[in-house]
């Protein structure tokens, strides 16, 4: 073999080396980015993640979420759902697992069981259908609360669904849901999981031009009112739950925002 020869496979060989490393660590920042010494995974958008009341925060590949050991569910839940995330994709509906992520252990799932009331998504499997792995991934328990049938398979799944209208109209937004885990509650199973007496939804839409914010709040009762007659401003909800939403916005932008109950730059058609 001549120097020639020698020298031209080394040299390939050496590229080949350079451009494995820098395609791994492309690979690892559109993962994840560091950000207060936590590690978010990047399709959350680290940017809107509220704060947490309980100081348990667990970010999973396609959501994010508070638990709240005391009521046995999320406090929160947050994820963006992006345009490109919405679709017709009919996965086969998983078992519910217990999330093992939780430190200080997640409800079983089994405290719904003949307990009158459903196992109600925070984050919807209908959100997450751009990947096998997403979708099932809501069916953790951590990602549950226990909602109504009536007002699970009415209300709040209108809502749900007005939200995807949203995402596709404004190219992705960005959502946290929850149950507001004051007052006195009904309880279920020997876990004692709570049961909300309110719901609420908050988004936020940064993607379409000026930054939009609007929250819902929502009895856990059927209702056939419109969606617009439950719109809160975000400062109301904040006050309910102790709970800073968007922490991260500048102030002045923020309080602006957040003490406004106004939907008109949202479609409700």
């Amino acid at each position: 073999m001549s120097k020639k020869t020698t020298y031209s496979i080394i040299t390939a060989a050496i590229l080949i080396i350079i451009y494995s490393y820098n395609l791994l660590s492309q690979k690892q920042q559109e993962k994840q980015v560091v950000n207060r010494g936590t590690i978010i995974k990047k399709d959350t958008n680290e940017y809107f993640l509220p704060t947490s009341t309980t100081g348990q925060v667990v970010h999973h590949k396609g959501y994010s979420l508070s638990y709240h050991e005391s009521h046995e569910q999320a406090e929160w839940v947050a994820y963006e759902l992006k345009k490109a995330h919405l679709s017709n994709t009919n996965f086969k509906r998983p078992y519910f697992e217990i999330d093992k992520t939780i430190k200080t252990k997640a409800a079983h799932w089994r405290n719904y069981k003949k307990s009158g009331y459903d196992r109600g998504h925070l984050c919807p499997a209908g959100d997450r259908k751009y990947s096998k792995e997403a979708h099932d991934e809501t069916f953790l328990t951590s990602n549950i609360s226990p909602q109504k049938h009536d007002f699970n398979a009415g209300i709040w799944n209108r809502l749900e669904q007005k939200v995807r209208y949203w995402a596709n109209k404004y190219d992705g937004v960005f959502v946290v849901s929850g149950g507001v885990l004051k007052g006195k509650m009904k309880t279920i199973g020997d876990e004692k999981v709570s049961v909300p007496n309110l719901f609420y939804k908050v988004l936020i839409d940064n993607n379409s031009g000026k930054t939009k914010m609007l929250a819902f709040l929502i009895p856990h009762k059927e209702s056939k009112k419109p969606l617009y007659d439950f719109v809160v401003s975000v400062d109301e909800i904040e006050e309910l739950t102790g709970i800073d939403f968007f922490p991260e916005l500048k102030d002045d932008k923020e309080n602006k925002l957040e003490a406004s109950n106004n939907y008109k730059n949202w479609s409700f058609n």
